[in-house]
């Protein structure tokens, strides 16, 4: 079925109500396994519908965040989310305290368990009043940010569609459209506080109410961290500072040279990465979605007939357009066993990486749509963007076709920002736990964190204090930080474990598929840690994992520059 026809009706959340009391009923009652593994199932069943129109709704609402209908449809789900978490948990404690556990445990894997012990120490319906004060303010943040409208070479646009002018090769140009892009959030200063300092008082508040001293620790339960703890962060953090912080400044060295600009750089200047300009796709976005249909047909039969599907059935929203909602993303609707891409192109490189990082995602959803129960249909959040970024290497097969002339400073420019990312990428988790330690800092203080950090990950950016990213303020482009706490060192982790992917795919493309696929049929069965041993390959928690990554990156860069 096409997106567009997939039917959306709002939840009848007595309903739910009703059909979970006689199901625990049935579950508790239960003479054998088999009847109440068919209670449990039937549970399942229940809330992945919930999930499919939720998802529907969120979709649809950040395709035109001035629809309406949508719009109020996700304020409902704003505020009914939590019942239906509450809902979920009050069937996970019958589920862990059920005297079929052993049964199950056998049938579906203990780590179903451990997730369910932690998804109980994470919830409880005390906190439900500030959890739908959280989500209004998270849907309040993503509705400013897709309200921009920049009056930037004769036209109004939103950030996505400002962006390719932040990359222009031409200096005036692109300093202006930072400059403008600046000028939106400055003029937005005092809201963007306000939503993100309640957020935290919120969250503090929530964590509070269920016995921890402050956010972090509950903030960890939420993101279902069932392998390491936030010791194990503050030593990946330490290795990053160590091993890639090094690498990454010189590579921003060598980028003045080569574009001529003064070392530390401005934001805007350091958007720049070549003289000539950055790698840019060559075609239309329909030549770059027909080249990501070749590309999915190149690795494997699973991978082409994904791909064919997501494409038949008009899976995917890409393009930018008035109204849209920034960033990009891929859900699952699993009443339909499918995936959905939501992304807005910009002519930029990142076209390109959303075809393969957003579409990773997906295809690792395709291939784990018919495991049962659906909580075993994905993996934590880390392992989820190992996924998407290996993916974006294995792209390196059609770079040809994706960039044409710009091949080869796609490729460089692509490895040069898997390194530099990382720094920033664990800058934001190292920000956010400041935050959330500290709970009744002042904005202000904040932005002086931010600053502080930026010393440390990013020596190679000069703070000039200029309005908004100059005065350390940046953080608060990043959504992550408003909607998603805890989530951004994934993307680390993750890519650490990408680049150990991309070190075996020099030797051989085929060995390095294969490992792809042992982890990605693995789906939610391992933990992150179980999942990259499952690949052979190094736990990003070991410094020689970092270490390593760093030192093959860096020779290939010295090799290949432009």
């Amino acid at each position: 079925m096409k997106f567009s026809d997939m039917p959306y009706k709002r939840l009848n959340i007595e309903e739910i109500k009703a059909a979970a009391d006689a199901l625990k009923q049935r579950f508790e009652t239960a003479d054998t396994f088999e009847e109440a593994n068919r209670a449990f199932l039937e549970w399942d069943k229940i809330m992945s519908h919930a999930d499919t129109m939720m998802s529907l709704a969120y979709a649809r609402h950040s395709i035109d965040t001035t629809d309406g209908f949508y719009e109020k449809e996700v304020e409902w789900i704003d505020d009914i989310s939590p019942e239906l978490t509450e809902l979920s948990q009050s069937f996970t404690k019958l589920l862990v305290e059920s005297r079929f556990r052993p049964e199950l445990e056998e049938a579906y894997g203990k780590l179903l368990f451990t997730n369910a012990e932690i998804f109980l120490k994470a919830f409880s319906p005390a906190i439900i009043p500030e959890t739908q004060e959280t989500n209004k303010l998270e849907t309040a943040y993503q509705k400013l940010i897709a309200s921009a409208q920049i009056e930037f070479d004769g036209e109004k646009r939103t950030l996505s569609q400002l962006f390719p002018y932040k990359q222009s090769a031409d200096d005036e140009e692109r300093r202006a459209a930072w400059r403008e892009e600046a000028r939106f959030y400055d003029s937005h200063a005092r809201e963007l506080d306000d939503i993100y300092d309640r957020l935290v008082q919120l969250r503090h508040k929530k964590a509070v109410k269920l016995g921890y001293p402050n956010f972090v620790k509950l903030g960890y339960l939420q993101m279902n961290r069932n392998c390491y703890e936030a010791h194990d962060i503050a030593k990946f953090r330490k290795a990053v500072v160590k091993y890639i912080v090094p690498v990454a400044d010189r590579l921003y060295r060598e980028q003045a040279k080569r574009t001529g600009l003064s070392y530390p750089f401005t934001f805007a200047d350091a958007a720049l990465q070549f003289r000539d300009g950055n790698p840019k796709p060559q075609g239309t976005a329909e030549d770059i979605l027909k080249t990501g249909k070749k590309l999915y047909h190149k690795l494997s039969k699973e991978s082409g007939a994904f791909i064919d599907k997501m494409y038949e059935e008009e899976l995917m929203d890409v393009l930018s357009k008035k109204g849209k909602a920034s960033g990009g993303y891929c859900t699952q609707l699993a009443d339909y066993k499918v995936p959905f891409i939501f992304a807005n192109f910009n002519g930029t490189a990142d076209d390109v990486e959303v075809i393969t990082h957003e579409a990773g995602h997906a295809f690792a959803y395709y291939m784990a749509r018919d495991i049962v129960p659906s909580d075993n249909q994905s993996p934590t959040l880390e392992a989820c963007e190992v996924h998407s970024m290996t993916m974006e290497f294995f792209g390196w097969k059609c770079s040809d076709d994706f960039f044409g002339k710009d091949a080869k400073k796609f490729r460089y420019s692509h490895l040069c920002g898997a390194i530099t990312f990382i720094p920033y990428g664990t800058m934001v988790d190292h920000f956010q736990h400041i935050i959330y330690e500290n709970p009744s800092m002042t904005p202000l203080q904040r932005h002086h964190v931010w600053k502080e950090l930026m010393g440390v990950y990013m020596p190679w950016m000069k703070l000039d204090g200029s309005p908004f990213y100059g005065e350390g303020k940046g953080w608060q482009r990043q959504l992550h930080i408003y909607e998603n706490p805890f989530y951004y060192i994934d993307y680390c982790l993750a890519q650490t474990v990408a680049l150990e992917f991309w070190v075996i795919m020099q030797d051989s493309r085929k060995e390095a598929w294969e490992r792809y696929m042992k982890l990605v049929k693995k789906a939610g069965t391992q933990t992150f840690t179980e999942l990259v041993a499952t690949a052979g390959l190094q736990s990003p928690f070991e410094e020689e994992a970092l270490k390593e990554v760093a030192e093959k990156a860096e020779q290939w860069l010295d090799d290949n520059e432009e």
